[in-house]
């Protein structure tokens, strides 16, 4: 074929490699013009699938070729987060653990499996969610400047994330599976009572995690993630909380009444951010509670492209920056699969919960997460 091509391999893992052999075996890897392979997830199962997908292409594609397609890194808010840190030094210079105390991923869905319980009950919500979605966003918080804003650089920082985290072990980990409850004032039945969902399944469709990571910037910090079906509502959130002032400064009646700074970063449903502080009320009395500085990609752009609009036009312009690199995928499968070998028993929460209960007890010295609604905020550690 002359001239540029894209092939986009929206398929299931197991026809990827026969795909990609009959594409080379007639030519269609290379031409005139330039040639590039958009690969969806899932990208293997497990860190063994995964080597096996990723040197299956590679014996057809080069890497450089390779787009594999993650469309939560199309959303503006996450590629504004390169943007917010490292062109902003308000932020940057307070980016790392002295002051900040601990920082939440939340990707949350209130629909269930919705006919798809055959293919989920096989993949859950680690699989599914964890690996890829919120390991990504957790690696833009987390990475350290690139040398350039260039594609290599970005990832590289990104990899020397993912290889920083220590070992997870199962008590940084509750899973949970949803039971009957109730979804915006509806009924809505368990995922076990699904007739495709084997009576006996521990799939979980929830995910609380803790994770550590060894690293000068952010030793002692907590990274939380956190994801479930079936939640009271959609929502896509990345929570930074700084620490508390040193020194009660209005004495310690009014302590209790003091919160933590918080940067909430909203993908879902409203793409933006708020910055949470303290303020005098005003008034002779000292009262002080906390309010957000708010900002909203709709509110100042108008419409903004869809995440899907982004990516596919990086990839005509053959920018791989938003793309996930082999070594990256490979290195989120080798830090999850010690839980995939030994998963912890999946703990029900009924539908229209934020996840079982032990959930929270992964949140040392803190309350509860961090939600806009109800301007809940957490002690400092």
């Amino acid at each position: 074929l002359p001239g540029n091509r894209v092939f986009y391999l929206a398929i299931p893992p197991t026809a990827f490699e026969s795909v990609v052999d009959g594409l080379g075996s007639v030519g269609l890897s290379s031409g005139p013009g330039w040639t590039r392979l958009v690969v969806e997830k899932p990208i293997g199962h497990d860190l063994a699938s995964a080597q096996a997908l990723n040197n299956g292409i590679h014996r057809v594609f080069d890497e450089s070729q390779i787009y594999r397609i993650d469309h939560y890194l199309g959303k503006e808010t996450v590629q504004n987060l390169l943007v917010f840190r490292f062109a902003n030094h308000l932020f940057e210079s307070t980016w790392n653990r002295d002051r900040i105390a601990l920082v939440e991923i939340t990707v949350a869905e209130e629909l269930g499996v919705e006919g798809r319980a055959g293919y989920y009950d096989q993949t859950g919500a680690l699989r599914d969610m964890i690996q890829n979605h919120l390991t990504q966003l957790m690696t833009l918080v987390a990475m350290e400047p690139p040398v350039d804003f260039s594609a290599d650089a970005i990832r590289d920082e990104k990899v020397k994330v993912l290889r920083s985290i220590e070992p997870i072990h199962r008590n940084d980990v509750v899973f949970g599976q949803y039971g009957p409850g109730a979804v915006e004032g509806e009924s809505v039945p368990g995922y076990l009572e699904d007739p495709d969902v084997p009576a006996d399944s521990n799939t979980p469709t929830s995910v609380i995690m803790r994770l550590r990571l060894n690293s000068w910037r952010w030793q002692g910090v907590p990274f939380y993630l956190r994801t479930g079906k079936r939640f009271p509502e959609r929502l896509t959130q990345i929570a930074v909380t700084y620490r508390e002032p040193p020194v009660a400064l209005f004495g310690l009646k009014h302590r209790n009444l003091l919160k933590p700074d918080v940067l909430r970063l909203e993908l879902q449903p409203n793409e933006g951010f708020e910055l949470y502080f303290d303020v005098k009320v005003p008034g002779s009395e000292l009262e002080i509670v906390s309010i957000p500085f708010h900002f909203s990609y709709d509110e100042a752009f108008g419409r903004i492209p869809e995440a899907y609009e982004t990516l596919l036009a990086d990839v005509v312009e053959g920018d791989q920056t938003l793309f996930v690199r082999a070594d990256e995928v490979e290195a989120a499968w080798s830090l999850y699969q010690p839980i995939l070998d030994d998963p912890p028993r999946s703990l029900s929460y009924a539908a229209g919960e934020w996840g079982p209960d032990e959930g929270n007890d992964l949140l040392a010295h803190a309350q509860s997460w961090f939600m806009p609604d109800s301007r809940v905020h957490r002690p400092h550690p």
